[in-house]
């Protein structure tokens, strides 16, 4: 063997070795998982007894005409829209602001980042208090400002219950679209800024002109990762309401939770799983090549 190609291989198989631990733990704790989880969506089980019953694929039939799920996946929809044109616009506003305000600001960074600092539990229950319709927090403000013909219970009507959630999900998180977003401002030219001040730009066209189409690229990494979180998002939304009222905020994971948990349909709850995986693939892969596309 020429030793060129002695070394490429002994290179490449250098290169295996090191990546060989990363590799077994994807295997174990992610591949595999995803693997069982299809094959348990043809079985009915409980999740406890030794016996399993194969049905097939009567689970996916199932869950095609499943009307909860669908809905469960609307809503899926409605978050990631809500999720997108409310986190976006206000993360961008607070990382200009922020970013103008130099070092004077710094301490109103770690204030704005503290939301992402807390646990989706911690903030679910403190929000279920704030929300409480009869002492609540959010009740005492209203009727403090004489607006308590505005008071309902926000977490217990079916009308207003999604919009409430959404509400504190987007509170949460858009501090970490925040730092991201002030990241991809630091990384802009100081000479377009020079230029455009020499030029005799105001402030607004500073942004109009010069931040906004530079943060393109990162607003639109920054609309994918939302939409592939939305479609996932689980733990504060069960927190809050568990998918009620009248599953009015139920999502596809807080659903696949309830039948592989709570009633132990393990093989149908592996089917939404299942089916998860496949829409939220589908989906992170068109939006990749949708921007890529538009990039090129």
């Amino acid at each position: 063997m020429p030793r060129d190609k002695a070394s490429k291989l002994m290179q490449n198989l250098g290169i295996l070795l090191f990546l060989a631990p990363a590799l077994i733990l994807i295997g174990v704790y992610i591949i595999w998982p995803i693997i069982m989880s299809f094959n348990l969506s043809m079985y009915e089980w409980d999740g406890v007894s030794p016996q399993k019953l194969y049905l097939g694929f009567k689970n996916w039939i199932d869950l095609i005409h499943d009307s909860i799920f669908w809905h469960a996946f609307g809503n899926n929809i409605k978050f990631i829209f809500l999720s997108i044109i409310i986190e976006m616009p206000i993360s961008i506003l607070i990382a200009v602001m922020l970013d103008r305000g130099g070092k004077k600001f710094d301490a109103f960074k770690s204030l704005f980042y503290l939301p992402m600092l807390m646990s989706s539990v911690a903030i679910g229950v403190l929000f279920k208090y704030i929300y409480d319709p009869s002492f609540g927090l959010l009740a005492g403000i209203l009727n403090f400002l004489h607006l308590d013909f505005l008071n309902q219970d926000w977490l217990g009507d079916p009308n207003v219950a999604f919009y409430s959630v959404v509400a504190v999900i987007c509170w949460q998180y858009i501090p970490f679209y925040m730092i991201f977003f002030i990241a991809a401002i630091s990384n802009i030219p100081h000479e377009l800024y020079e230029a455009a001040r020499i030029d005799g730009a105001t402030q607004g066209q500073y942004f109009w002109k010069i931040e906004l189409p530079l943060l393109a690229p990162s607003i639109k990494t920054a609309c994918i990762l939302s939409l592939i979180g939305s479609l996932k998002y689980f733990d504060l939304i069960y927190v809050m309401t568990e998918g009620g009222p009248s599953n009015a905020t139920e999502l596809m994971a807080t659903y696949m939770y309830k039948n592989a948990f709570a009633s132990f349909k393990m093989g149908y709850g592996s089917t939404i799983a299942s089916a998860m995986f496949i829409i939220i693939t589908t989906a992170g892969i068109l939006a990749y090549f949708a921007t890529k596309k538009k990039e090129t």
